[in-house]
C-alpha cells in the first residue's frame, strides 16, 4: 500500500504588480544594431574562404577578478550544499502534484531537489519509525542561480513536470524578483529594457543589440531576445524620492554599455519582471543600465561596500504566479525576503 505525505497548503501575499498600463505603454531601451562586426574568419568545410561576420556584444567582458572570486563562491557553496538539508519552516505551498519551497542563497539547485525526499519522508507522521513512504518522481520546474534566493519550484510526477516546463516557455508563468543595486540613481522609476542575448566567442553571456536577434554567434548558438521591466522601489533608502522622474520615456540606445565605477554612490533596490526567461538576464541588464547588483563581481558589481565584504549577490526570487496545472486555479507563490530588502524597504522620511 502507497502512503502518500500529506497535503499542507500555505497562503500566499498579493503581489504589487505594476498598472496595466505600465505593460501596454512601457518605456522601452532598444539595444539598436551595430554596423560594426567582429570579422572573424572562419573556414567552412565547403567554402574555405568564407568570412563569417559576428554580431559584437555591447555589454563589457567578464572583470579580470571575477575569475578568481567565483571560483572561492563555488567552493564554498559546494561544501555548504553538501551539508545542506531543508526543513519544513522552508516550505512556501504544496499540494498532491507541487511543492515550492524558499532556497537560500549560495546553495545549489540540485541540493535543494536533492533534499525534498527526506523532507517529504520526515513530514509524513501516519508513517511507522524506518519506514520510508514510496515518493513521486521530483522535477525542477525553475532553476536559480548558486547565489539567489528565493521561490523553487517542485513538481510531483512528469505530467505535471511537462505541463510547467510549456507554461515557462510559453511566458504563462509571472516572476518578480527584487534586487539590490549600487550606481548612480537612475532618473526613471520604470522601464523596459529590451535587447539580444547570448554568449560570446569566450564562452561568457553578453547583452547584445536587439537587432541582433537571430544572428549566428560563435560555436553555433544565435542570439536570442531578452526583455526586463524594472521598477525602482527606493533609492538611498527612500521610496518616494524626489530625484527620479515618474514620466515614461522611449530611449533608443545605440552605444556600448559604460559603467562608471568611480561614481557609486547610491543604493537601489529595484523589481525585476522578466518577460523572457533567459540565462543572468536580470544581472546582465542591471549591468548595462549601469546599476549591477551588489556583490556580483562577474557583472561589475561591488563586492566590498562600506566596510563589508560580500560573499554572494543581492538578487531574491520574490514570486511566481500561474495557472495550477491540474486544477486550473490560479496560484501564487511568495518567498520570504531577506534581511537586505526588508532593510532596503523600511520607510524614511522623505
Amino acid at each position: 500500500m502507497t502512503i502518500l505525505p500529506p497535503t499542507f497548503h500555505f497562503p500566499s501575499a498579493l503581489l504589487r504588480f505594476p498598472s496595466p498600463s505600465l505593460f501596454t505603454n512601457p518605456m522601452f531601451i532598444s539595444m539598436a544594431a551595430q554596423t560594426h562586426c567582429d570579422s572573424q574568419e572562419t573556414n567552412l568545410p565547403n567554402a574555405p574562404n568564407c568570412t563569417i561576420n559576428y554580431p559584437v556584444p555591447l555589454s563589457p567582458p567578464l572583470p579580470a577578478i571575477s575569475k578568481q572570486m567565483e571560483l572561492a563562491r563555488a567552493m564554498s557553496a559546494s561544501s555548504k550544499s553538501s551539508l545542506f538539508s531543508l526543513s519544513r519552516t522552508d516550505v512556501v505551498f504544496e499540494d498532491d502534484w507541487l511543492i515550492a519551497v524558499n532556497k537560500p542563497r549560495g546553495v545549489y539547485c540540485e541540493s535543494v531537489l536533492s533534499s525534498i525526499p527526506s523532507l517529504l519522508n520526515d513530514s509524513n507522521d501516519s508513517v511507522e519509525l524506518g519506514t520510508q513512504v514510496d515518493l513521486p518522481e521530483l522535477h525542477l520546474a525553475n532553476r536559480l542561480d548558486r547565489d539567489t534566493s528565493g521561490v523553487m519550484l517542485i513538481t510531483k510526477s512528469h505530467k505535471v513536470a511537462a505541463k510547467l516546463v510549456r507554461a515557462f516557455t510559453d511566458h504563462k508563468v509571472r516572476k518578480t524578483y527584487i534586487a539590490f543595486c549600487v550606481g548612480q540613481a537612475p532618473e526613471w522609476r520604470q522601464i523596459t529594457i529590451k535587447s539580444g542575448h547570448g554568449r560570446s566567442k569566450f564562452g561568457a553571456w553578453r547583452v547584445y543589440a536587439a537587432s541582433d536577434v537571430g544572428r549566428k554567434l560563435p560555436g553555433g548558438s544565435v542570439v536570442r531576445d531578452m526583455r526586463t521591466l524594472f521598477e525602482v522601489l527606493s533609492v538611498n533608502g527612500h521610496g518616494c524620492s524626489k530625484e527620479l522622474s515618474a514620466e515614461e520615456k522611449i530611449v533608443v540606445n545605440e552605444e556600448k554599455s559604460v559603467v562608471d565605477t568611480k561614481n557609486v554612490e547610491d543604493e537601489i533596490l529595484v523589481r525585476a519582471y522578466p518577460q523572457s526567461g533567459r540565462t543572468h538576464q536580470i544581472r546582465l541588464h542591471c549591468q548595462y543600465l549601469g546599476i549591477p547588483i551588489r556583490g556580483d563581481v562577474k557583472y561589475e558589481g561591488v563586492y566590498e561596500w562600506k566596510g563589508i565584504k560580500y560573499d554572494g549577490h543581492e538578487l531574491h526570487a520574490e514570486s511566481l504566479s500561474f495557472e495550477h496545472p491540474i486544477t486550473g486555479l490560479p496560484v501564487v507563490l511568495d518567498a520570504p525576503l531577506p534581511m537586505w530588502a526588508i532593510q532596503a524597504l523600511q520607510p524614511l522620511p522623505c
